[in-house]
């Protein structure tokens, strides 16, 4: 029913989250450009309603819809069906219960997202140190290369070490792609799932 929608949606967020990497943050090896924090304001356009619920089997059945649209092996299509079986269970849900929704999906993502970048900054860091334990190594082999006499057991053994820690590095490396998409897919998910709720939620 809205996938016309999303297949609009969703290149346009790629197409904003992706530019060239700032290489001036040792902490960020992506070429996708660093958002530290996701704002609500600029997916969900109304206010969120603070006041506290008391129909308590909507209040459940608001969490529970929040927390299965997290789960991000539903995909968009089984969110939009849960979506519409909650709209047909409270057809008097208002806005502000679509905006709870909402609300509760996007703080849940934004921390799972917050933890993801954390690891791509220490994967970063540990790259780089492994980057610098290699060149020490190859420093220090060319070292015992020019020595007078050359130990070529500790040769043996350093070239043997470097090989394993490049071998490391270009392994860490090559997952380097997947790991840098994942918090743009969340904000892209997070987006697109907001869009859905919209497409139910009345103009109060």
């Amino acid at each position: 029913m809205f996938r016309p929608v999303l297949r609009v949606i969703l290149p346009c967020m790629m197409a904003v989250s992706v530019q060239a990497a700032d290489y001036s943050d040792p902490s960020w090896p992506c070429i996708q450009r660093k958002v530290e924090t996701l704002s609500a304001g600029l997916m969900w356009p109304y206010a969120f309603d603070e006041a506290p619920l008391t129909d308590a089997d909507l209040s459940g059945d608001i969490r529970d819809l929040a927390d299965q649209l997290v789960l991000r092996r539903v995909t968009l299509e089984e969110a939009e069906v849960a979506i519409a079986d909650f709209a047909a269970r409270h057809p008097d849900a208002t806005q502000g219960d679509y905006g709870r929704i909402f609300e509760r999906l996007f703080n849940r993502v934004s921390q799972n997202r917050t933890q993801v970048m954390a690891g791509i900054s220490r994967y970063s860091f540990d790259q780089i140190a492994l980057a610098e334990k290699i060149d020490a190594s190859r420093a220090m082999m060319v070292s015992l290369e020019e020595a007078e006499n050359p130990d070529f057991d500790k040769l043996d053994a350093l070239e043997e070490q470097i090989d394993w820690d490049q071998r490391i590095f270009t392994d860490r490396a090559r997952s380097l792609t997947y790991v840098c998409e994942t918090p743009v897919l969340l904000e892209k998910r997070t987006y697109a799932l907001g869009q859905l709720l919209l497409q139910f939620a009345p103009e109060d």
